[in-house]
C-alpha cells in the first residue's frame, strides 16, 4: 500500500489508519480538503478484495465529498471513511464505540455519517461515544431521504436539457440498486407518472417494487441496455466503463451511485452518443445538504449560515442546469466542467 503512489492521491490532505485489535476495527479516513471549512463525509463499511482497493475508494470518495460539498455552496470540505469488512460479521457496538474514538480525536477537522454498509442506528451508536456525526434521527433525519428528494430536483434539470419537457409522466427510468434512495428515488417517480424497470441483487425489493410500481424486472447485469429515457444508476459506483457506455440505450444517466464512471473515457465515450451524464457528486448531494449544518454546532466549530433544506435541496436542480450549460458551451463532458467548477470553488 503506497498513499503517493495511488492514482486517487489528489494531494489529500490528511490520511489516518486506525485499527482495533479486540473488535477487528480496520479502518481509514481520507480528508482531501477543508478549504471550504472542516471535512465531512460518510464512512463506507463493506469487504475489498485488497488494502489498496479500500484506500483508493477512501481517497476517490473523499476527493468526490470536496466536490460535491463545493458545488452545493457548503461551507464545509471533503472527507470519507472506509471501514474494512463484511458488516454483517464483523459490525457490533464495540467496534462502532471504537470507531466513534477514533472519530472523535479528529473532530475538529473531520465529522461522519451514514454510508454504504451503515445505518441511522448505526450513526446513532457512534454518537454515543463522539459529538462528531451527522444524519442521526434527532437531527435532519436519515440522509437517504433527503438524497433521493435531491435527486429528483437534479433530474428536472436533466429532462429540461435532454428532454425539452418538465413532467416525468410516461417516461421511461431504469433504476439499478432499490437501497433506501434507489427506493425513494422509485417512489418520487411512480408518484409523477414515470414507467419504471429495475434491478437489485435482492429478489424480494424486486418483487416488492413490481407489486407497488408496476415495476419491469431486468437483471442487474443488464439494466444498462435497457430501452428507456433514463438510466439511474442507485447501487455501487464503478457501473459506467468503456464497454458498458458503448451499450446504453438511454439519452441520460442520472442516479445517485458514486463515483458511476471508472474513467474519464467512459463519460468521453457516453457524450460522444449524445447521452447526457448528470455528475454523480452534483446529483446526489442531498445528503451533504441535509447534514451539513449539523457541522457547525459541533463542538470547537464555528457557527456558519445555511440556506433552509427544501431550498438547498431545490438548488441541485440549478446547479445541474449550470453545468450543462457550461459542458454546452466549453465543449466538454458534463463530469470534466463539475470538476473544473468545483475545484475553483476549493482553490485547486
Amino acid at each position: 500500500m503506497n498513499i503517493w503512489a495511488s492514482a486517487e492521491f489528489d494531494d489529500h490532505e490528511q490520511v489516518c489508519f486506525f485499527s482495533h485489535a479486540e473488535t477487528g476495527l480496520r479502518a481509514i479516513v481520507a480528508i482531501h480538503s477543508t478549504a471550504r471549512g472542516p471535512a465531512a463525509g460518510g464512512t463506507r463499511f463493506k469487504p475489498y478484495d485488497s488494502d489498496d482497493l479500500a484506500l483508493d475508494d477512501a481517497l476517490r470518495l473523499s476527493r468526490a465529498m470536496s466536490y460535491k460539498s463545493a458545488l452545493a455552496g457548503l461551507p464545509v470540505g471533503g472527507g470519507k471513511s472506509v471501514i474494512i469488512g463484511d458488516p454483517a460479521q464483523l459490525k457490533s457496538r464495540d467496534l462502532l464505540h471504537a470507531f466513534g474514538r477514533y472519530i472523535d480525536r479528529i473532530g475538529q477537522t473531520y465529522a461522519t455519517g451514514e454510508d454504504v454498509g451503515m445505518s441511522v442506528a448505526d450513526i446513532e451508536t457512534i454518537n454515543e461515544v463522539t459529538p462528531y456525526v451527522g444524519g442521526t434521527s434527532t437531527g435532519a433525519g436519515d440522509p437517504a431521504v433527503h438524497t433521493a428528494t435531491g435527486v429528483i430536483h437534479g433530474l428536472r434539470a436533466v429532462l429540461e436539457h435532454q428532454f425539452d419537457r418538465d413532467s416525468f409522466s410516461g417516461l421511461k427510468v431504469a433504476i439499478q440498486g432499490l437501497g433506501a434512495v434507489g427506493w425513494g428515488i422509485a417512489e418520487r417517480l411512480d408518484a409523477a407518472g414515470a414507467k419504471l424497470v429495475v434491478a437489485d441483487v435482492r429478489a424480494e425489493q424486486v418483487e416488492r417494487a413490481r407489486a407497488q410500481f408496476g415495476a419491469v424486472e431486468c437483471p442487474t447485469e443488464r439494466i444498462h441496455e435497457a430501452e428507456v429515457d433514463i438510466y439511474a444508476p442507485c447501487a455501487l459506483g464503478g457501473v459506467i466503463s468503456e464497454r458498458t457506455a458503448a451499450e446504453v440505450r438511454a439519452r441520460a444517466v442520472a442516479g445517485s451511485a458514486n463515483n458511476q464512471l471508472t474513467t474519464p473515457a467512459a463519460g468521453i465515450a457516453l457524450a460522444a452518443r449524445g447521452i447526457l451524464f448528470a455528475p454523480d457528486y452534483v446529483i446526489n448531494a442531498g445528503g451533504i445538504i441535509s447534514g451539513a449544518a449539523a457541522t457547525s454546532r459541533m463542538p470547537g466549530r464555528a457557527k456558519a449560515n445555511f440556506a433552509p433544506l427544501e431550498e438547498g435541496l431545490a438548488a441541485i436542480r440549478e446547479r445541474l442546469t449550470e453545468v450543462f450549460e457550461r459542458s454546452t458551451a466549453e465543449g466538454r463532458p458534463p463530469e470534466a466542467t463539475a470538476e473544473v467548477m468545483a475545484r475553483e470553488l476549493i482553490g485547486r
